[in-house]
């Protein structure tokens, strides 16, 4: 027998590599010494940018976003939400991503499906300005059906010791704002599907006034990264919170440092999207803000005197305000 009679091709495997390469030299920067094709991948750390360099270091995957990607055929987008979900998580910490390496488990390896895959990859490195250096696809047949593949994702960043963002300086009055998100980004797919699937949709049916259900339920993940970073040269940010799995009330508190927050969102217009996944799926309001960010991505916390700049810095989405930092618990008002 032979390995391919088990189902797996090494050249396969050699045609994905060579479709692949050039995406991932095109997001390299002078400090990568060697990436793909190798054992490993060498990054030099310029240690002359900083005087107290701390490395930051994050690692998601998209879930089963994936699940309605591969029913839509739709490859192209899931390696945005990938990097999104790492570099969106480093970015809380004042950290600017350095590089990513990726991981693909797949029942059969198309080369050709692959490079898709890893082509939303190398542009979600390019959006956070992260060098996509290295990655694993992994071809297990038996283990995963014939179509399906998931995604892993690995981020190192880097950030001064001094500028790290952790909450120690919040203080009773400072503003929390709100980043808008560009949809449902990641979180809550298992939600989503059972809702889909309760109302007997598919990825093919209207949703929206003019969009499926692949259309308005695909948007990849927003990233964040370079519009904060630039943000940071000019406003003390004081928490930041990427707005993920548990919505607003598991991600806030993880950016606070001990602090509560009053945040209220009885005015809040919440976007259609997620107002048409309440209607189907009879969803409560806290359950739909646990599983959803609802329409809210990502959230600053600055003093007052700061707000006005804030909310100028961002043109491409909004920065609104949704409460104050205020006692030792956290409290949404919806």
């Amino acid at each position: 027998m032979r390995y391919s009679d088990a189902g797996v091709d090494v050249e396969r495997g050699y045609e994905e590599v060579s479709l692949i390469k050039t995406l991932c030299e095109a997001t390299y920067s002078k400090d990568v010494l060697s990436g793909v094709g190798g054992f490993g991948a060498m990054f030099n750390l310029d240690t002359d940018k900083y005087k107290h360099p701390v490395l930051v270091s994050g690692s998601d995957g998209v879930g089963t976003k994936l699940m309605l990607a591969q029913q839509a055929d739709c490859h192209n987008t899931v390696g945005i939400d990938l990097v999104a979900m790492c570099v969106n998580d480093v970015i809380c910490q004042g950290a600017a991503p350095l590089f990513f390496l990726d991981y693909i488990a797949t029942g059969h390896l198309d080369p050709h499906k692959m490079s898709t895959i890893v082509e939303g990859i190398a542009k979600g490195c390019e959006l956070s300005g992260a060098a996509l250096i290295g990655g694993e696809t992994a071809e297990m047949p038996d283990m995963y059906g014939t179509e399906d593949y998931d995604l892993a994702g690995f981020v190192v960043g880097v950030v001064e010791r001094e500028k790290i963002i952790d909450g120690r300086d919040l203080q009773d009055g400072d503003v929390i704002l709100a980043l808008e998100s560009s949809g449902l980004h990641s979180n809550g797919f298992s939600l989503v599907r059972k809702i889909l699937e309760h109302n007997h949709l598919t990825v093919g049916d209207m949703f929206l006034p003019g969009q499926t259900v692949k259309e308005a339920v695909l948007t990849p993940t927003r990233i964040y990264v370079k519009d904060v970073l630039s943000l940071l040269d000019s406003v003390q940010v004081k928490a930041i919170a990427n707005i993920t799995g548990g919505g607003l009330y598991e991600n806030v508190p993880r950016a606070l440092n001990g602090h509560g927050a009053c945040i209220d969102l009885t005015e809040y217009v919440r976007p259609q999207l997620f107002r048409r996944l309440q209607e189907l799926g009879d969803v409560s309001d806290k359950d739909m803000f646990s599983a959803f960010n609802m329409g809210i991505g990502m959230v600053l916390v600055v003093a007052k005197e700061d707000v006005d700049a804030v909310k100028a810095h961002f043109t491409a989405y909004k920065a609104f305000e949704i409460g104050t930092i205020q006692g030792d618990a956290l409290d949404i008002r919806l």
